[in-house]
């Protein structure tokens, strides 16, 4: 019966929201944030080498951890995201639905576009 009541929690169909519409939200946000960043970063950071990171707590992070040090954190700020987007779906709050994967895709794009320029020069 616990099973049950998991699967419930996964599903939109209690919601005001679309799931196709989620899916191409957080593929979106994937793209851009998941894969577009996080590729360029450490393209330009480990194989260019002309650049640093500028984000101190990143710097930090990937000294420790090397390349995992970059995509852990942005694995946790990706699905801690996700988390609130199904939170706003399952209370019907647009704001908390629209705003984390629409955010993701906005700073993932400009990331990727800026480390693009970056590299290109």
């Amino acid at each position: 019966m616990e099973g049950v009541s998991r699967v419930r929690y996964l599903r939109l169909t209690d919601t005001p929201f679309d799931a196709r519409e989620f899916s191409l939200l957080w593929l979106i946000a994937l793209a851009t944030y998941g894969v577009g960043d996080i590729v360029t970063t450490l393209t330009i950071l480990y194989y260019e080498r002309r650049f640093d990171e500028a984000n101190a707590l990143l710097v930090a992070s990937t000294d420790a951890l090397g390349h995992w040090g970059l995509v852990l954190p942005k694995l946790a700020v990706f699905f801690l995201c996700l988390g609130i987007c199904v939170y706003g779906a399952r209370v019907g709050d647009k704001v908390l639905y629209y705003l984390p994967p629409v955010t993701l895709s906005v700073i993932g794009a400009f990331a990727t576009a800026f480390n693009l320029r970056l590299f290109v020069g």
